[in-house]
């Protein structure tokens, strides 16, 4: 079966190439897939429904960025305006993961070609990100009771902190972060359990700690569904990332990650994260990896 993948072209909300956020790359990453023959299994999601927006975050905030009235102050901590095709984009986006991650429970894995804005809190957004689409999904998820015991593993080189305050005090929710310990955020929100790595920590270095980390995560719960947050801003060619990880070492992670949890027999969702190269195609390619890897499990 080929693996589910959720995408839709307004996931491109048509940012000028020279805008600091690197917005074509989602275009790219298709155009990718497509010479790879990965796309039989695409789905298209639909915007999500302001009711699980609201379980995420509050309803004034979700208001604001339905009616694109967002207030200046926090669209500068988003980094962009929230114009009509942002506010689509978003809606489109957190609607991705969560028809991701209904796909994962139907057939084993599925990934949505978006996703993983874990810097939005619940009362707004933050550092590129408008909804959190992953604790969106999470809380969706076990409002339909679709699911009891959820797993975040967020690889992004950031800390995924408006995840874990969102999904703060959830019992069925467990967020694990391993970043760069000096990155943005300068202030970082508390995870379930994060790993703080150092500037430069390297490939080799970089998975012996995350091979450790994984068994320990897999005695946490009997977990229903796996998010796996697979950011390639780790890369050392990434202009904000800072862990000097190689495309091999990316490749490398994701089969770890993947292979440990479908060895297990458990659900995975794949978001795409951040990546901000200034060679957009480049990047593009290794967002690519995360799919590559996922279908050969699919």
């Amino acid at each position: 079966m080929p693996l589910q993948i959720v995408s839709h072209p307004d996931y491109d909300a048509g940012f000028a190439p020279d805008h600091r956020f690197p917005m074509g790359k989602y275009r790219l990453l298709m155009d990718r897939l497509d010479a790879l023959e990965l796309t039989a299994g695409l789905n298209r999601p639909e915007p999500i429904s302001p009711h699980w927006l609201r379980l995420a975050h509050e309803a004034g905030y979700v208001d604001q960025v339905l009616s694109c009235t967002v207030p200046a102050r926090i669209e500068r901590e988003i980094g962009f305006p929230v114009g009509e095709r942002v506010s689509r984009r978003a809606q489109l986006a957190a609607g991705g993961t969560l028809l991701a991650a209904r796909l994962a429970l139907r057939h084993g894995i599925a990934c949505n070609a978006a996703g993983g804005s874990h810097h939005a809190r619940r009362a707004q957004g933050a550092g590129f990100c408008t909804f959190n689409d992953v604790a969106v999904a999470s809380l969706a998820l076990l409002a339909d009771r679709l699911v009891e015991n959820i797993l975040v593993v967020d690889l992004d080189v950031h800390q995924g902190d408006g995840t874990a305050e969102i999904l703060a005090g959830h019992p069925g929710v467990f967020t694990f972060s391993m970043h760069a310990e000096k990155n943005y955020p300068v202030r970082k929100v508390t995870s379930s359990l994060d790993i703080g790595l150092p500037d430069g920590t390297g490939d080799d270095a970089y998975l012996d700690m995350l091979a450790d980390a994984l068994p320990h995560l897999s005695r946490r719960a009997p977990w229903d569904i796996v998010f796996f947050n697979a950011g390639v801003d780790p890369h050392r060619e990434d202009r904000l990332g800072r862990l000097s990880m190689s495309d091999e070492g990316l490749r490398r992670r994701e089969r770890m990650v993947i292979a440990h949890f479908r060895a297990a027999g458990i659900p995975l969702c794949g978001v795409i994260g951040g990546g901000y190269s200034h060679d957009i195609e480049a990047l593009a390619r290794r967002h690519a990896i995360l799919f590559e890897t996922a279908a050969a499990f699919a």
